[in-house]
């Protein structure tokens, strides 16, 4: 993942769990412009601080890093569910998903 590639990701968590870049700066304990550095490209943030970030936006640094999966917690939460059903069950959920994304 490059610069720009970190700066639309952190973005998209930050706007997805709808808060500002003021606040979640404050909230991380850094000062009020600093998440707003990172998505304007002044700066990008120490590795302590991105796991703070990642705390923040209740994402793993895995979750962060795959672009493909743009609302972490609801993946996170229908992966969760899926542990207890059984193998029918299981393909009955594998179907429906097939259905909904054609």
């Amino acid at each position: 993942m490059d610069k720009e590639q970190f700066i639309k990701r952190l973005t998209e968590l930050r706007i997805n769990k709808g808060v500002s870049a003021r606040d979640m700066s404050l909230s991380i304990g850094q000062s009020a412009s600093y998440i707003n550095n990172i998505e304007n490209g002044v700066n990008l943030p120490s590795m302590n601080i991105f796991f703070y970030i990642c705390e923040y936006l209740d994402v793993t640094p895995r979750e962060f890093f795959d672009t493909e999966n743009h609302i972490p917690d609801k993946y996170r939460e229908l992966m969760d569910l899926t542990k207890s059903l059984n193998a029918e069950q299981l393909n009955i959920l594998i179907s429906l998903v097939k259905m909904i994304k054609n």
